[in-house]
């Protein structure tokens, strides 16, 4: 059979392969040709220092437009895994497979996108399954740190893949239901020709823990509190705010919410049941004069982001969230890398305000992780015995060390994507047979753009090297026939040295480079732009040892 002809399954990461977040993942199956796909979640990363101005990331889904998308499958709800449906569908166009609390978040993001009403989103139980062509899916119960987790049996002609998505092993979630371990172990016992799986935690030795044991450390720590009591954690996992909610009442707190995430989640929850069995919020008014000692606030903004809740009741521009001395923060979270100034600048301000701060390095058991660590991981592979292992979500060290444990647990083949590697799985040895183009977009200004698009480049530029604006008018015979204005941003002076005084001499050398230029070179707008950006970046090298964007305006009388 010709390779035009034969079936293939394919395994694509655009998304979450060398890197932890953004995940997009794609299986496809037919000869090389005529492959029908399914996308397995369409999630964000964010941006920080190196992306000023650009707050979302997306992963860019190039290669898949105008492939044949049968379904794009969600296995739950966090921003890393549906963050970006309301900028990629529309390049993407095919119908969504989601359980009922992912599908209601789903629904406010499509809302907010104004495409709500274009796409076919379809919700499936739990243990539900899904027809798409030659894939047939079932949805897998797992546990995490989000309401409703799944994992996908992907079941093709050529074989069963297990598709992890995030999960970890709990006894005791606190909310929804437990891994179904006699659905994997059934899996394991048909044959499983894959598992692409979780890596995070691959280098933390035990467990990660249940959401039962921080349901009781946080009572007890809870009910030994006067004052304030502020609770930042993800607004996301619904077990922990449903612990902290119930940690309050035991103490006699009533609780209000403080960040848009904690509504918009609540709302999810109690669409499919959950947080059924409290009392109702307090709502700003109330929480206003409510006692001190009977009070709660449930936060968005434990990783210190500048517009949540917690920033702001930092630094004290919160509209019913005062803290102070004699008050208490708590942070039922973990730093997640990249964030640690960002959340130590807002501890810092806590401290500042006299508030008592408490986190999981000083108060262990506040907090546990949603991912698999290492004997969770090694159970798994007991129970599912795949073939290959295909480790994601994490970066290339937990990529390669993930690879290497599934080696010990006598796993035969062990493939390491990045995103773009597009691996056949079947048949015949698990192999990468191409790269496929793959990369991020920003969302810039309410745009998608290219990562390396020009906009960030001089914005880059500028945050670091600063701007020159120079203008003046020049008459037709190309004579200058107004003073030379040259201003500048983010560049300094001091007392020896004032700005001022700098930037006049700056005009001197650009009316020098001016008067050098003869002939057509005067009637050339862009001859003088770079005469002038010339003249000034070369001055500016030996000024302040770096090369500003110049802005020349030129005007014609």
């Amino acid at each position: 059979m010709s390779k035009t002809t034969e079936n293939e399954l394919v395994f694509l990461p655009l998304g979450g392969s060398n890197e932890i977040g953004m995940n997009l993942n794609a299986y496809g199956f037919g000869p090389a040709d005529d492959r029908q796909w399914i996308v397995v979640d369409v999630g964000v990363t964010f941006g920080d220092p190196s992306t000023p101005g650009v707050d979302v990331i997306v992963p860019d889904p190039s290669f898949l437009e105008g492939e044949r998308i049968l379904g794009i499958v969600l296995t739950h709800a966090h921003e890393d895994h549906i963050g970006a449906l309301g900028w990629l569908w529309p390049r993407l166009k095919a119908p969504l497979y989601a359980t009922p609390f992912t599908a209601f978040l789903i629904r406010e993001k499509l809302r907010d996108a104004g495409i709500l009403d274009r796409v076919a989103l379809h919700e499936v139980p739990l243990g539900g399954t899904i027809d798409l062509g030659p894939f047939h899916v079932e949805m897998v119960t797992i546990t995490h740190s989000i309401a409703e987790p799944n994992g996908l049996a992907i079941k093709t002609p050529l074989g069963t893949v297990l598709h992890t998505g995030d999960w970890k092993l709990d006894n005791d979630p606190v909310v929804g239901e437990r891994t179904d371990i006699d659905t994997i172990k059934r899996l394991g016992n048909e044959g499983v020709l894959a598992m692409v799986c979780d890596s995070t935690n691959v280098f933390v030795d035990g467990v990660a823990g249940s959401e039962g044991d921080v349901r009781e450390a946080l009572a007890e720590l809870i009910s030994g509190l006067t004052g304030r009591v502020a609770v930042g954690c993800f607004a996301s996992n619904v077990a922990r705010m449903d612990s902290v909610i119930h940690a309050a009442e035991k103490a006699g707190r009533r609780v209000a919410l403080a960040g848009r995430s904690m509504h918009r989640i609540t709302a999810a929850a109690r669409s499919v049941g959950m947080l059924s069995d409290i009392k109702p919020f307090l709502s700003e008014e109330e929480a206003k004069v409510w006692p001190a000692d009977q009070l709660l606030y449930l936060c968005t903004g434990s990783q210190g982001e500048s517009r949540a809740a917690l920033s702001r009741v930092a630094e004290g521009s919160h509209p019913f969230i005062k803290l102070g001395r004699g008050d208490h923060c708590i942070f039922s979270s973990r730093v997640i890398p990249g964030n640690e100034l960002a959340i130590g600048r807002l501890q810092d301000a806590m401290a500042e305000r006299g508030v008592r701060l408490y986190t999981e390095k000083d108060h262990p058991g506040i907090h546990v992780s949603g991912h698999p660590c290492r004997d969770e991981l090694k159970q798994m592979y007991q129970w599912v015995r795949p073939r290959i292992a295909v480790p994601t979500h994490g970066m290339r060290r937990h990529i390669a060390e993930h690879a290497l444990l599934a080696t010990d647990m006598q796993v035969p083949e062990t493939v390491t994507p990045r995103n773009g590697d597009m691996v056949r799985l079947a048949p015949g040895p698990a192999t990468i047979i191409d790269e496929v183009p793959s990369g991020r977009l920003f969302v810039d200004g309410g745009m998608l753009v290219e990562e390396a698009g020009e906009a960030l480049r001089e914005r880059r530029h500028a945050a670091s090297n600063g701007v020159l604006i120079v203008s003046f008018a020049l008459d037709k015979r190309g004579k200058i026939v107004s003073d030379i204005d040259v201003r500048g941003l983010g560049l300094p002076g001091d007392e020896d040295k004032p700005l001022g005084d700098i930037l006049d001499d700056l005009a001197e050398r650009v009316e020098s480079a001016v008067r050098k230029l003869k002939g057509e070179a005067l009637e050339d707008e862009m001859v003088i732009e770079q005469a002038v950006a010339r003249v000034l970046k070369k001055a500016s090298q030996g000024i302040w040892d770096r090369r500003p964007i110049v802005e020349t305006i030129v005007l014609r009388l």
